[in-house]
């Protein structure tokens, strides 16, 4: 690895916050591939090409040049948009797509607070001091893949007399069967069981030879069932009964598969709401609401844009959240925060036809953005900065915390493999 310190001969990283405003508002991307092409050897380029087709849906291009750019260096830096770091906060992440780490840089947009990206894994040379940092932020989702990663993640952050965010211990835990067990007796709160099965077994089901119900116990049709480590809607689907079942298999090679309740979420006028929530040092906030005839809502396709009716509901729901919806559940994300116990959570949930808050996922991964079009989504340029205030305020308070409890300064070594 290279410190980053020394290779300002390249050109600035761009992260994947300024990229994907830039390509959201249709900003011509050309120049930045031409670039690259003509600095192969410019790890930040590389980089930022990794993360440009990724956002073009070329998945497979995008892992093999943030291969070659993390062959070259492990270690990224995004300045603060004043250039000069107040705090300096150390993201700790894993090789992946963008579902595979906290998207941090949304949250530190237009910030003082500089941001250091350092990928790990088995495979990359692991560091044994860490770089200059007034913070830590463990970025590394859950998965099996990432879980001895989390462990040897956790042995190194250990030597920080800095503040770490999101430790890996927790962030361990989060599997949707672990969390669902955790919170499944939570008052108030409807968190469908869920268990982890595997192909033979399912195809068991299928071929008559085992039921539903001997296998997972409680769990029976309708249910979900997507494949484990999937987020995103990959692989999900809604399953009726055993032939749906055989023709879901058919579909999806996966060998194991989370299994739970389908719940009918919907709403008296038919429709199904949804709504993303940061849980931020433990207090609740809106991130958004969307709104849809189809029980799989993602923001992108519930048609937000092209219904002022849905914004308007979306504008209250922002508006009156700390008074309505975060008042109502206030004891649910209270517990939720204390099981869970990570600094910062992405949320998404509903409410159940009798009134209990319905939690669909809760993990490290959810994106919590401003990017929307101004023109058509005024309100929420408030409500995003009110969520990143609360963010940065919460790192502030961490950083400022600890110095004034033992006066801990940062170390000011950085390894010579970074």
């Amino acid at each position: 690895m290279t410190n980053s310190a020394n290779c300002h001969d390249q050109q600035p990283f761009m992260g994947m916050a300024a990229l994907s405003r830039m390509a959201m508002s249709g900003a011509d991307l050309s120049a930045l591939v031409n670039a690259a092409a003509h600095d192969p050897n410019d790890a930040n380029m590389l980089m930022g090409l990794s993360i440009i087709f990724q956002l073009t849906g070329n998945r497979e291009m995008g892992m093999q040049l943030q291969g070659k750019a993390l062959g070259m260096r492990q270690l990224y830096h995004l300045a603060p948009a004043s250039g000069r770091s107040e705090i300096r906060l150390l993201a700790i992440l894993q090789p992946g797509d963008m579902l595979d780490n906290t998207p941090l840089d949304f949250l530190l947009e237009g910030s003082n607070v500089g941001l250091d990206l350092l990928y790990v894994s088995q495979e990359l040379p692991f560091p044994t001091v860490l770089p200059e940092h007034d913070a830590i932020m463990v970025g590394i989702a859950q998965s099996d893949q990432s879980q001895s990663l989390l462990e040897k993640v956790g042995e190194l952050v250990k030597s920080s007399p800095c503040p770490v965010l999101n430790s890996p211990e927790r962030i361990a835990r989060l599997a949707r069967d672990s969390v669902s067990a955790m919170l499944g007796s939570v008052p108030g709160m409807e968190v469908p069981r869920t268990v982890r099965i595997g192909r033979q077994d399912l195809q068991q089901i299928r071929c008559e030879e085992s039921s539903l119900s001997a296998l997972s116990g409680e769990v029976a049709y309708p249910v979900i069932v997507r494949p484990i480590n999937s987020h995103g809607g990959l692989g999900l689907a809604r399953i009726a009964g055993d032939d749906d079942l055989g023709d879901y298999l058919d579909a999806n090679p996966d060998q194991e598969f989370h299994v739970a309740p389908f719940v009918d979420y919907r709403s008296a006028d038919g429709l199904y709401r949804k709504c993303r929530i940061a849980l931020i040092g433990g207090q609740p906030f809106a991130c958004h609401l969307a709104i849809s005839e189809d029980w799989m809502i993602h923001y992108r396709n519930a048609g937000m844009s092209e219904s002022e009716t849905k914004r308007a509901e979306e504008e209250r729901f922002m508006q009156d959240f700390d008074d309505d919806f975060g008042a109502r559940y206030r004891q649910a994300f209270k517990a939720m925060d204390e099981i869970l116990g990570l600094d910062y959570l992405v949320v998404d949930c509903a409410e159940t036809q009798d009134g209990r808050l319905l939690v669909f996922e809760a993990d490290n991964l959810g994106f919590v953005h401003a990017l929307d079009p101004v023109d058509v989504f005024p309100y929420k340029q408030t409500q995003m900065r009110k969520v990143f205030g609360a963010f940065q305020s919460m790192l502030k308070n961490k950083v400022s915390g600890l110095k004034s409890g033992n006066d801990a300064s940062p170390p000011d070594e950085t390894s010579s493999a970074l």
